[in-house]
């Protein structure tokens, strides 16, 4: 058997150690030969490929990034995108795909099961937001980057009495606000789930100054003042309809600042939370997600993602994996509040 593997959508650290998984499961116990499709979706559509033995993959565990590279390509936006991909895999002999992304990318994996090409999905993304699985890789490395900086934030913001405004990634899900914000003691956290209102902030803020501590305000970059709009550092969309998100920070940092008549800075970690070699945690889940993937494909089990659950690694539906998003439900909103201020 041929397979073929690929990573898609926005990069994340533990993509490396779920190749690394496939590979070796895949031509240590099976004796498979694999393909790598280089920058997403566009591999197989393009052909743009590359041999995955086991030399490619030997050192790759604790890189961040994707040695396959990434993209946001859409086939279905492409004309005669999926002949095109059927096409190349019967060129290039592979028998099925494996197929390392987010909410876009595995809808793309769901329809192309059902345009008959097989596919099994492994769940990634630094939001958490995929449904039917408990965790996704990468969440807990970019929490923890969150959190280091929000830790570093915290001296700074002392040292001249300032509100300092986190603006962490974030498009429709808060998770990585909630978790970043709570492991880092933020004196408020906003969360696209929950439209926040910018004098109950002021409030949190002030009630901070009062005691004579910095507040940190933590913010996804989705989130929206009660009546407001999403700050947009474009307008223009990708090929799945995306805008980029970008400024309710410095926006909400302005609005402090001219509220209360102290200090306030906005801090944009952006993309530095995407970066970097992944935490322990995400290597083995990335690793276990990988090794199963490998037993979905001997199977025959296609049209399937390898999710968490509790502790297992179980197989769900590509059409219940990306029926919906997986947002932060109030009660856990909740929870948080009673450390604002």
């Amino acid at each position: 058997m041929r397979v073929g593997v690929l990573t898609g959508g926005g990069d994340c650290p533990g993509l490396n150690a779920v190749i690394r998984a496939v590979v070796r499961k895949g031509i240590e116990v099976h004796g498979w030969d694999f393909v790598g499709f280089r920058n997403g979706w566009n591999g197989p559509l393009t052909g743009d490929s590359r041999p995955l033995g086991l030399n490619d993959v030997e050192d790759i565990l604790t890189r961040g990034g994707t040695i396959l590279r990434s993209s946001r390509t859409n086939p279905y936006k492409v004309d005669g995108g999926v002949d095109k991909i059927k096409q190349v895999l019967a060129d290039q002999g592979v028998d099925a795909l494996i197929a390392i992304g987010g909410e876009d990318t595995l809808g793309v994996a769901k329809r192309l099961t059902d345009d008959g090409v097989g596919v099994v999905g492994v769940p990634k993304t630094i939001d958490n937001d995929l449904g039917a699985t408990d965790y996704t890789f990468g969440f807990d490395t970019a929490v923890s980057i969150a959190t280091e900086a929000i830790d570093r934030l915290h001296t700074t913001a002392e040292s001249h009495h300032r509100a300092l405004v986190v603006e962490v990634m974030g498009r429709h899900a808060g998770w990585i606000a909630l978790h970043s914000g709570l492991a880092g003691g933020a004196s408020v956290i906003l969360v696209p789930e929950r439209h926040f209102n910018v004098d109950q902030v002021v409030s949190w803020v002030e009630r901070r100054f009062e005691k004579e501590f910095a507040p940190i305000i933590v913010v996804a970059e989705g989130a929206l003042p009660e009546g407001g709009e999403e700050k947009l550092l474009t307008g223009e969309k990708d090929a799945f309809g995306h805008v980029r998100l970008g400024g309710i920070g410095t926006w909400l940092a302005d609005e402090i600042a001219h509220r209360t008549g102290k200090e306030s800075r906005a801090v944009v970690l952006g993309h530095v939370q995407r970066g970097g070699t992944p935490t322990a945690y995400d290597r083995v889940l990335a690793t276990r997600f990988g090794l199963n993937a490998v037993d979905a494909v001997a199977d025959g089990d296609f049209g399937v993602m390898v999710a968490l659950k509790g502790t297992d690694i179980v197989r769900v539906k590509l059409s219940e994996a990306t029926a919906e998003l997986k947002t932060v439900p109030a009660e856990r909103y909740q929870e948080a509040e009673v450390f604002f201020g």
